[in-house]
């Protein structure tokens, strides 16, 4: 298995303790292990910040970089909504529903179509 190293390109040029291996006399600096559980694929916000600042531009040029102005409208501010505080037991599908945000109109859902990714609501 192979380790999971900060993905920061600077990573081992920032001075800390845990950073310095070697044997005496041969120390230098290396990339440490990313974070499992607060940063993703970097060891510390430090290196996701500088990871950000080499690559964002060219991730969003990558995927698509917006080119007009996006408006939201009736037709397009549906979305899929869940009621956790829902309590009739006679009919438990209920509580899954499509809301527009602009008109506040609610249309129910069964579960399957709450969990379907690519289902849209027919208007």
């Amino acid at each position: 298995m192979a380790l999971k190293y900060c993905q920061a390109p600077d990573c081992h040029t920032y001075f800390t303790r845990d950073r310095v291996k070697g044997q005496k006399g041969n120390k230098t600096n290396q990339t440490r292990r990313r974070s499992y559980l607060l940063y993703g694929e970097f060891c510390d916000t430090r290196c996701q910040d500088n990871w950000l600042s080499h690559y964002a531009t060219k991730a969003v040029d990558h995927f698509g970089r917006l080119k007009e102005v996006k408006h939201l409208t009736e037709q397009n501010a549906w979305v899929k909504d869940y009621d956790y505080n829902y309590r009739d037991h006679n009919n438990p599908k209920s509580n899954y529903r499509s809301v527009n945000k602009i008109t506040n109109e609610q249309r129910p859902l069964t579960e399957q179509q709450y969990n379907d990714n690519n289902y849209t609501l027919n208007t």
